[in-house]
Order: C-alpha cells, then sequence, then structure tokens
C-alpha cells in the first residue's frame, strides 16, 4: 500500500484526487491537508469529497502524519509551491505536482527540489492528454513546413492561469518538433489590423466559460486540408487518478525530475 498525502484537499483537484484515492485499492490516504484557518479543518477527508467517510481528519499541515506518507500530491496554487516543495524535501517525500501557472523563479524551485527527492511534474495528468503530447509531434513533423499551427483551450470559469498548462505543453511539444522557440513564435491574442499570419507562429486561443472540465484542439491548417487533434475531459476523476497513478510509480524512484510521459512509458 502506498501512502498518499493530499494538499489542497478542499480545491475541486483536491476533492476528487480524495476520490480517487478511495477507489484505488494500493493507496492508502493517510493525510489531506488545507490552508491554516481553513472552515475545513477537522471535516471528515470523505464527508469533503462528498464520499463514504474516511475517518481521516481534514488537517492544516501535513505534519500529524509525516511518518505515514510515502508520496505527496499537489494541486494547490503558485504562491505555495515553494513551501510545499521545502516541506517535502526536509522530510525526503516524493511528490507529484500538477499545479500550474508557474512563474520561472517557482520553476526554478522545482528543478531544485528534484536534485534531492523524486519528482513528477505535469500540465495533464490524464493519459489520453499524454497520448495527445505524442501524436502532435507526430504532426508536426510530417506537416510543420507548410500548415498553419493553431491551439484551441476551453475550461471552466474558475480557471486562474491562460493559456492553460496543457496547451502550453501541446506548443512545447510541437515547437520542439520543428525547431522554434515557443517564446519567439508564440501568438496569444489578435485584434485589430495583424497583418498576414506569419507562418512561423504558433497561434493560442483561449475560452473560460461555465463547468468545461478541459478541451484541446491542436490545429494543423494547410491549403485544401487541415488536421485537428483534439482531446475532451469530461471529469476530472479522469486526472486524479492520472495524479495517483503517478504517486505510485514514484515511490522509490531516485531523485530526478519526472513527467507523465515517463510513467506511462511514452518516451
Amino acid at each position: 500500500m502506498t501512502g498518499i498525502g493530499i494538499l489542497g484537499a478542499n480545491g475541486r483537484m483536491g476533492r476528487v484526487l480524495i476520490e480517487a484515492a478511495h477507489l484505488d485499492s494500493d493507496i492508502n490516504l493517510v493525510a489531506a491537508a488545507v490552508r491554516e484557518g481553513s472552515q475545513w479543518i477537522g471535516m471528515d477527508a470523505g464527508e469533503l469529497a462528498g464520499i463514504s467517510k474516511q475517518n481521516l481528519k481534514i488537517t492544516a499541515s501535513l505534519e500529524p502524519n509525516t511518518t505515514q506518507i510515502d508520496a505527496v500530491i499537489d494541486f494547490t496554487l503558485p504562491d505555495v509551491i515553494e513551501q510545499n516543495l521545502a516541506w517535502c524535501v526536509a522530510n525526503k517525500k516524493a511528490i507529484v505536482i500538477g499545479t500550474t501557472g508557474l512563474n520561472d523563479k517557482q520553476k526554478e524551485s522545482l528543478e531544485r527540489a528534484a536534485t534531492s527527492i523524486p519528482i513528477v511534474f505535469a500540465a495533464n495528468y490524464s493519459v489520453g492528454v499524454n497520448l495527445m503530447l505524442n501524436l502532435v509531434r507526430q504532426a508536426a513533423k510530417t506537416m510543420g513546413d507548410t500548415a498553419d499551427i493553431e491551439i484551441l483551450e476551453a475550461h471552466h470559469r474558475f480557471k486562474k492561469d491562460a493559456p492553460s498548462g496543457t496547451a502550453m505543453a501541446i506548443g512545447e511539444a510541437i515547437a520542439d518538433e520543428v525547431g522554434r522557440d515557443l517564446n519567439q513564435c508564440a501568438v496569444y491574442g489578435r485584434e485589430g489590423d495583424t497583418g498576414e499570419r506569419k507562418h512561423e507562429t504558433i497561434g493560442f486561443a483561449t475560452v473560460r466559460a461555465g463547468d468545461v472540465v478541459g478541451e484541446h484542439t491542436a490545429l494543423f491548417a494547410d491549403i485544401g486540408e487541415r488536421l485537428e487533434i483534439t482531446h475532451k475531459a469530461s471529469s476530472r476523476l479522469t486526472f486524479a487518478k492520472g495524479a495517483v497513478t503517478a504517486a505510485k510509480w514514484l515511490v522509490g524512484k531516485p531523485a530526478g525530475l519526472y513527467s507523465m510521459q515517463d510513467v506511462l512509458e511514452l518516451n
């Protein structure tokens, strides 16, 4: 059994992670933490997640259950990523991170922590999206010299970062395959007289609306034809199950920064 500690247990993903841990017979959920002062402290984790009672109380940190934890799963916010990493390094705990929207300083902290502990960091933990990353590379290799490339993504109204981490991962995979620097060729919005489209650009279009879980399309448009590679998620449980799978895989691995592609052996 793998002992799992969940950070951000009261969030949209946190609650689904509790459910995913409950559904996996190889997982023992031993800790579920929220921010200090949260109204959820002391509540049963199962009741918080809307499932059966788990006899595990929500706490303000992972400290009470440190010795039982084999791996931590973190889908919180960028502003706490550094302190979460510091705790895992100090306590020698593996960590799976699904937090997106990290700045350069936070990414550096991630890389630094990975010299001490094993970390899986991915923009998306679904099997389908990670397969999609391989498929867009194939499409870019074949069509990248002639096709215009656009990435379209849609998420719920509560998502704070844009474009999504998954959209950026798709863009980075394509740019890498065609030998472009995404920082130089990405276009994140168009308005007014923008002039003729430059072939080397990779465009991003973002939708935020309602309760859309997540939709991503990579569009390769040439004269006379276009190829669209699309992934649509209908439940956050897809991502949560993937993160739990990553946590099980990560335990016992040497220090390093791993991806979901590594977990699924897609590299």
